[in-house]
């Protein structure tokens, strides 16, 4: 399952959970706003920017901003 660590101030997140439903991708939204947890285990695996977007359980091969070259490799 797709993961897309966000906040609801952020376009760069916005714009990639945008493209995700555009292509029908299915994901999990996690508002680090309101889940401390979450913020401190992305800033554990060293991001610092959002969105962050997993595709596995772990944070292998996870990255940060919006990143069109990654997700168009989900199509």
């Amino acid at each position: 399952m797709i993961k897309v660590y966000s906040k609801p101030d952020c376009m760069q997140c916005k714009m990639t959970k945008k493209f995700l439903s555009d292509h029908d991708i299915p994901f999990e939204d996690v508002n680090v706003e309101e889940n401390e947890a979450a913020l401190e285990l992305i800033k554990q695996h060293g991001f610092y920017s959002l969105p962050v977007v997993t595709t596995n359980d772990s944070f292998d091969g996870a990255w940060c901003k919006f990143r069109i070259d990654k997700l168009e490799e989900l199509v």
